[in-house]
């Protein structure tokens, strides 16, 4: 099994928009909701939806990303649900450096992917990110971090893993100017150990993205989450549009959302058409 198949199905890397006509918050406020404490509150909702599209802010959430994928496989009748845990947790270093942790957990399973291979159903390889980021941006407004990236093949069946150990460098940068979000995130990934009779791991990750951020808290994104595999010499690349919105459960800051992915190009293997994608997280603003 190729490393690009294991991207492919992990959708490393990093929101069906549905229920945007849902209230910002859970319930009305009372009589005052005109006046300036639901200004703040609906203006801390969007700095919340802008913090959600940059990778590396400093704000703790708690991603749950559903994935669907189907014409997969030689014979295009496969198909694949991933389930990515994916935790963002910004760690303080001093008064000018943040480090921003990211592990993405795919919980899988799959049918029909490979002839004859039936279903599977389980831990696919962990990924995880750290980078190092300053707490401002630079004069011209840029946010950047960098850092390593390591692959654990923690797959839990022959068919949801690498069974390879990989690490390599992974950097962001980004700007926000109003209501828009643009830019990109990369890395690549390099194997160093692991089972001999599996394909080495060789690939580069590349997430450049476009996010408008309305006065609601609705954030609209168009990216695209592409990996070059040097060994093959092939691009895997996958479209997405995606829709959410922030919004308050309680006292719990959540966003919600999701939409549909299209897959451009890949090997033949490659998932086919339209696929989809839906987005929970759960956010811990300080």
């Amino acid at each position: 099994m190729h490393f690009r198949e294991v991207v492919k199905g992990f959708a490393i890397t990093a929101a069906i928009g549905a229920a945007l006509s849902q209230p910002l918050y859970a319930a009305d406020p009372p009589a005052k909701a005109a006046g300036a404490d639901q200004v703040v509150e609906k203006n801390s909702a969007v700095e919340l939806a802008k913090k959600l599209a940059n990778p590396i802010a400093a704000l703790i959430s708690v991603p749950f990303q559903l994935n669907y994928a189907s014409n997969i496989g030689a014979k295009d009748d496969g198909d694949r649900w991933i389930l990515n845990f994916q935790p963002v947790v910004p760690i303080s270093l001093n008064a000018e450096w943040n480090v921003i942790s990211r592990t993405i957990v795919p919980l899988v399973t799959q049918n029909n992917i490979f002839p004859g291979s039936g279903s599977q159903t389980g831990l696919g390889d962990i990924v995880q990110s750290l980078w190092v980021s300053p707490k401002q941006p630079t004069a011209s407004g840029w946010i950047w971090g960098a850092g390593p990236a390591f692959l654990f093949p923690s797959g839990t069946d022959d068919l949801l893993s690498t069974e390879k150990w990989g690490a390599g460098p992974t950097a962001v940068a980004l700007k926000q100017s109003g209501p828009w979000t643009y830019g990109g995130l990369t890395n690549h990934i390099w194997s160093y150990a692991g089972e001999d009779d599996r394909a080495d791991v060789n690939a580069t990750f590349i997430q450049p993205f476009l996010t408008y951020t309305t006065k609601t808290a609705v954030s609209v994104t168009a990216m695209t989450e592409s990996t070059y595999d040097w060994d093959a010499e092939q691009w895997t690349v996958p479209l997405y549009l995606m829709v959410t919105k922030v919004a308050k459960i309680g006292g719990q800051m959540i966003s919600f959302g999701g939409g549909l992915s299209y897959w451009a190009e890949g090997p033949e293997s490659t998932p086919e058409g339209l696929g989809g994608r839906l987005v929970f997280t759960l956010m811990f603003p300080k």
